[in-house]
């Protein structure tokens, strides 16, 4: 499991060397393995923050995370990063791009081919494979990255609006097509985007946050049947689903107007 433990971060701003941006705030939470959690929350709340702090790029000012018990100090073999940028390497083909993490880690060729082959035609890429990143729509590209962190079948997936580059059409297959991929191959799935239909979709859970600083405000569990890509449209169109969207625009919707009228309210001089 993740166990994060009394974790706040800070930033100094650019314009003051003195002043800390404050971005979260005394986060615990434990993610159980096996599972889907998101994350959602007004912009600028910490979530993007918080999914780097647990994958090891970022270290926390204060608290920790353990993952299988132990600290985590970086960036690890098990656990892979799907970003909002794509992050594509643009002297590779989208095969080569796709094959460069299980290069790092020392898949010989053709097993490295094979698995580079099978998930790029399961995210809609097949046919593309000699193609260069400049040759690739937006989303596109953000599928290349998708397949890379694929295709080194990690324990752990970390992903951050993976699908917000994707036009919407393409945006609701691909929720699809990812639910079958982790139905076939179980991943312990931490998931940030600002839409909440999205969210309820995929998770098991979803934690909403604050706005800045970022607090856990609540934890929902999303008690609808899997597996849900059998039958998406029942389900986003069921009346619990429906709930959930309410209840969770809800407490955004409060946390926004309540940002909103901070940032125009008059300063005392």
């Amino acid at each position: 499991m993740i166990e994060i433990l009394g974790l706040s971060h800070q930033f100094t701003r650019q314009d003051s060397a003195d002043e800390n941006l404050v971005v979260l705030d005394n986060i615990s939470l434990t993610i159980e393995k096996g599972s889907f959690v998101s994350f959602v929350g007004p912009s600028g709340c910490g979530k993007t923050t918080l999914l780097r702090i647990i994958h090891g790029l970022i270290k926390p000012k204060v608290g920790k995370v353990l993952i299988e018990g132990e600290t985590v100090c970086g960036p690890s073999a098990n656990r892979a990063m799907v970003f909002q940028e794509f992050n594509l390497l643009p002297w590779r083909t989208v095969l080569k791009n796709i094959e460069f993490g299980l290069e790092l880690q020392g898949t010989d060729r053709s097993a490295r081919r094979q698995a580079a082959l099978d998930v790029l035609k399961r995210v809609g890429l097949g046919g593309f494979e000699r193609y260069y990143p400049h040759q690739l729509s937006g989303g596109m590209k953000q599928r290349v990255g998708l397949a890379r962190a694929l295709s080194t079948s990690p324990t752990y997936l970390f992903m951050d609006e993976p699908l917000g580059a994707l036009d919407p059409q393409i945006r609701e297959l691909m929720q699809t097509e990812l639910l079958k991929l982790l139905d076939a191959h179980r991943k312990t799935v931490v998931f940030v985007t600002h839409s909440v239909d999205e969210a309820i979709f995929l998770s098991d859970r979803i934690v909403v946050f604050s706005a800045r600083p970022g607090r856990i405000l609540t934890h929902i569990d999303i008690e609808l049947p899997r597996p849900r890509w059998k039958d998406d449209e029942k389900i986003k169109s069921s009346e619990k689903f429906v709930t959930y969207r309410q209840h969770i625009w809800h407490l955004l919707k409060h946390e926004l107007q309540s940002e909103l009228q901070l940032q125009t309210m008059p300063k005392l001089a």
